[in-house]
């Protein structure tokens, strides 16, 4: 009971933050997640309860997608998915984790010193690719695409709905590239029905919040969250 209990605190939380925001689902989720489960389950349930919450806004936000973005995300993401399905199967999560982390603290420092990217075709591309690498693999696709989007200074109406989009692709095909190679277990699916209810909830005050958040506030909070997952990531894998 204890852990459903933190469970449905998690989900509320981080799908709070990724309607209000554009991220924060899984960048919150995953790391609380894999201290109740698992990895491959508490990965699983992440990527399930991310394409209900991405399918139910989908419809909300979609005249609002960069379409071309979004495309180039999508193909970017395809040879990433494949690599993160080797990294999910065979190799030390724990070391992905360090990594990652690592990644994150450096870049966020940098965005914090008013670092900027000029978006280029081939940067949309390159940034699908490294997302697609770590769905697959840990299930936390959110990282490089918010780095990029926070340095190339995209307006957050754009941001949070061409992600979202994007997410409903690439995590449908993260979740069938890890149940074809990997299975999946009862008690994935049994931890993400009973998340959908506080799934919901945190959509509803998350559309909420999201018409009073300023582009500066906005920003604000990509930081924290930002420096949250990195330093998370690092010391559980220490």
């Amino acid at each position: 009971m204890e852990v459903w209990i933190i469970l449905i605190l998690i989900v509320l939380i981080a799908s709070f933050l990724q309607t209000s925001t554009g991220y924060g689902f899984s960048i919150i989720g995953t790391p609380f997640l894999l201290l109740l489960y698992p990895a491959h389950t508490a990965i699983q349930v992440n990527i399930i309860l991310s394409i209900c919450l991405s399918t139910f806004m989908i419809f909300k936000i979609r005249k609002e997608i960069d379409t071309s973005l979004l495309i180039r995300l999508i193909k970017g993401s395809i040879a990433g998915l494949i690599v993160g399905i080797f990294i999910y199967l065979f190799l030390d999560i724990q070391l992905l984790k360090i990594i990652v982390g690592a990644l994150i603290l450096i870049l966020t420092i940098l965005l914090i010193l008013k670092w900027t990217i000029n978006r280029t075709s081939n940067r949309d591309l390159l940034t699908g690719g490294i997302s697609g690498l770590l769905t697959t693999s840990i299930g936390v696709p959110g990282p490089p695409l918010l780095l990029y989007f926070s340095g190339a200074r995209i307006d957050k109406t754009t941001l949070r709905s061409t992600t979202l989009a994007y997410y409903l692709f690439v995590y449908f095909a993260s979740l069938v590239m890890q149940i074809s190679f990997g299975g999946t277990t009862k008690e994935t699916w049994i931890s993400s029905l009973l998340a959908i209810p506080p799934l919901f909830a945190g959509i509803l005050l998350g559309q909420l919040f999201f018409k009073w958040i300023s582009q500066k506030t906005f920003r604000m909070i990509t930081y924290v969250i930002l420096i949250f997952t990195g330093g998370y990531l690092l010391l559980t894998s220490l």
